[in-house]
């Protein structure tokens, strides 16, 4: 099996991790970057031969035709603009196709490329990261546990072990994926229905055993394709980033103040946009790359041998001190390379451009997961009224 990986940054490297060391049925890894010095940087972790790492401009659709011919898979950890053309490319090249996604208008273009997907006889399977991501499989799972479901509420935060003012937030993906997070619409199931809610409201106190305390709060991106998988079985439905008790207010001030806005504004004889300049000064002043946690908790509440019942998915996970492989690498690039593997190897019957809820065996994930070390737990109790 020979999988080819888009990106050397942070996600790349964890993804390349995953397929040299965590999965003997990979024969070879390609590493892609527009930036060859990253490619080689990511290459060199890794025995001699291992790895092949290579020049690639994301933007050069017939370029990325010609790269992924003969790779049974294709790894996407690129910014997520380039993501359609990147689908059309792995179509034409009869490569399979995931990436880390994040934003729901292209992973709609992505899906549309269905009928192209299942003529050419592979699978495009978008969002395969985290959040959205494997937080997508383990819902569904948690739904397969009870007779009849009636809500499933997700809760996901990367949060730095040791946080430090103002925010008490580092970074540990693109900034321009934080922003949009935090300030496009959060697709969510409210009384049966699709509504859309503002990002950064509805506010709630959240509590992991160890933890000092927790918010979580609205945001878009991570609920994916779930609100069209399960509208007409949920009567609810929602996502929340987690974060350390007072970021919210914080983060939503600046944009309150116009600060993630992509307007021009006139400053003396310049004109600058808002969101650039932000987003800039968020990667000057915030840490990143320090010692992190990633907390999960998925629930779905429903009905069960006659009772009302919870089915709870909980992950803890820390950096890979060993290895120097953070939490959001591990549980973010990890399942994307689990997919990769998976349609690589036949265990995604189906071909065609799909949502991954609905062409994953979520207890074969599940075990995968496991097998890396990323401990899931579930637990099953009585629901509160």
């Amino acid at each position: 099996m020979k999988i080819l990986v888009l990106g050397a940054g942070r996600m790349g490297h964890g993804a390349v991790f995953d397929l040299v060391r965590n999965s003997p049925a990979v024969e070879a890894v390609t590493v892609a970057d527009a930036d060859l010095s990253k490619a080689q940087a990511v290459a060199a972790h890794f025995p001699e031969g291992q790895v092949t790492a290579v020049a690639f401009d994301a933007a050069d659709e017939a370029a990325a035709v010609e790269l992924m011919r003969g790779h049974g898979a294709v790894i996407s950890c690129v910014n997520y603009w380039y993501n359609v053309s990147l689908s059309r490319a792995a179509i034409a090249a009869g490569a399979n196709f995931c990436d880390l996604g994040g934003n729901n208008t292209i992973v709609d273009q992505q899906l549309a490329l269905d009928a192209e997907a299942r003529t050419a006889g592979v699978n495009i399977i978008p969002d395969c990261g985290l959040a959205p991501g494997m937080v997508s499989i383990l819902a569904e799972l948690a739904v397969s546990r009870l007779d009849a479901a009636e809500s499933v509420r997700i809760r996901v935060g990367g949060l730095p072990q040791k946080p430090e003012p103002p925010l008490d937030y580092q970074l540990v993906f693109s900034v321009e994926g934080l922003i949009n997070e935090y300030i496009e619409p959060a697709r969510v199931i409210r009384d049966g229905e699709i509504v859309e809610v503002e990002s950064m409201t509805e506010i709630e106190e959240l509590a992991f055993e160890g933890f000092p305390p927790l918010e979580a709060f609205q945001t878009s991106g991570g609920t994916s394709t779930l609100p069209d998988t399960f509208l007409g079985k949920l009567r609810e439905l929602d996502y929340k980033t987690i974060r350390y008790a007072g970021h919210s207010e914080k983060f939503k001030t600046m944009i309150d103040l116009g600060l993630c806005s992509s307007e021009k504004v006139a400053v003396g004889d310049e004109s600058v946009i808002p969101r650039k300049v932000f987003g800039r000064l968020l990667e000057m002043n915030l840490p990143a790359d320090g010692p992190d946690y990633v907390l999960v908790r998925v629930e779905a509440v429903g009905e069960k041998a006659g009772k009302r019942q919870t089915v709870r998915f909980e992950i803890v996970d820390s950096l890979d001190t060993e290895n120097n492989i953070s939490a959001m690498m591990r549980t973010t690039a990890f399942p994307a390379s689990i997919i990769a593997q998976m349609m690589a190897d036949g265990r995604v019957r189906s071909r065609g451009a799909v949502p991954q809820e609905k062409a994953i065996d979520p207890d074969a994930f599940l075990a995968e997961l496991r097998r890396r070390g990323i401990t899931v737990r579930e637990t099953e109790m009585a629901a509160s009224a």
